[in-house]
């Protein structure tokens, strides 16, 4: 019980699950170890009916662009600048990932523009002003009638989505084929110079002739302040804000952060496209009881059939990050466990303050002590 759900197509129809035995209709093959399970009239352990029913995605949720799938998640995971290079013929985007500590959690969808443009930037660079034709082709292309179809069918059918006010007088003011944000149209040369480039990095402009815009995901390291300790950061701020007259984005968020342990509606928050009922998420009871570990659970939806996991161009990384995040915050653990942990904790104690300072002083620029 509570492992299908039917689809609905208004309030009116009751939350019915999908009678007989729980299977994916859309599979037709099976391997031999699971038709062994079967065939000795055992359960197997990845079998859906222990709770890795995931359903069908529809029409409403297939092909959203990557700007459409912030609009429709309850989650925002985190922050993007997206810069677009175009040369005569090439168009190719960049985007920066930002972490967000607090995930924000909204009760109405999708966001007002003025809450968006706080978090999203698109700049557009030389020789030449974005056209229509090219902002077709961009990822922060945005078909305001996909995200009203998309957020009607969650409402209907997620279970986290049951209670959503959809705001349509936010979706009203975006435009009907474009960027949600302004675009900012930077006045500088972004092809490269072939007398910088390697020996095997012979092409002068990158991207592609035609078809959809892709980008790259990177990460963005502050070395300068990644080098300064606290009191330094602190004096940096405070200049920032008194003397320089410098703002501060600040992002709401819920009271909580939402925990990546025992949270098995994490990431039907996060991907609703990949988890259209919001069933099937990992680190049910269901999956728990069939001695089923998070890890494996990623490996088999990574591995799922219809490949949604494989091709979505975020699911991966972040499950692999929050996979090693939880690996170091064990290893941690363990650390100060072992035996002579309590032996060390009295050496520090008995250590002469201006050492500790000291100490603390050398790691914060990063030095390394024994």
């Amino acid at each position: 019980m509570g492992l299908t759900h039917r689809e609905r197509t208004s309030l009116e129809q009751p939350i019915e699950e999908i009678k007989g035995p729980v299977l994916d209709e859309k599979c037709t093959r099976i391997c031999a170890v699971y038709r062994t399970s079967l065939e000795s009239g055992s359960t197997p352990k990845y079998a859906l009916a222990n709770g890795l029913w995931l359903g069908t995605v529809p029409p409403q949720l297939q092909d959203l662009l990557f700007a459409e799938q912030l609009l429709i998640s309850c989650i925002r995971r985190n922050h993007c600048v997206v810069q677009v290079s175009s040369g005569m013929h090439k168009m190719k985007a960049n985007v920066i990932m930002f972490e967000n500590p607090m995930p924000k959690i909204y009760q109405r969808l999708p966001p007002s523009l003025e809450d968006l443009d706080e978090v999203l930037a698109f700049l557009y660079t030389r020789p030449c002003r974005p056209t229509e034709e090219d902002l077709e082709r961009t990822p922060l292309l945005v078909r305001k009638n996909r995200v009203s179809d998309a957020l009607e069918w969650l409402k209907l059918n997620h279970a986290d989505y049951h209670d959503l006010d959809i705001a349509y007088d936010n979706l009203d003011a975006y435009p009907d084929n474009g960027p949600p944000v302004v675009v900012t149209y930077w006045g500088a040369a972004a092809n490269k110079n072939p007398e910088s480039a390697s020996a095997f990095d012979n092409e002068t402009e990158e991207g592609v002739d035609s078809g959809p815009c892709p980008f790259v995901v990177n990460g963005l390291t502050g070395e300068k302040l990644a080098n300064m300790g606290p009191t330094a950061l602190a004096a940096l701020a405070a200049r920032h804000l008194k003397q320089d007259g410098g703002k501060v984005l600040a992002i709401s968020h819920a009271e909580k952060p939402e925990s990546m342990y025992d949270n098995p509606q994490l990431y039907p928050m996060m991907f609703p496209w990949l988890f259209p009922y919001g069933l099937g998420g990992i680190g049910g009871i269901e999956t728990e009881n069939a001695g089923m570990s998070e890890l494996m659970h990623k490996r088999k939806l990574l591995m799922y059939h219809d490949k949604r996991f494989q091709t979505d161009a975020h699911f991966p990384l972040i499950s692999f990050n929050q996979e090693q995040m939880k690996n170091s915050t064990t290893g941690g653990y363990l650390l100060t466990e072992r035996r002579n942990f309590d032996d060390i904790a009295e050496r520090l104690m008995n250590v002469d303050t201006d050492v500790l300072e000291d100490l603390s002083k050398r790691l914060s620029r990063g030095d390394r002590v024994t």
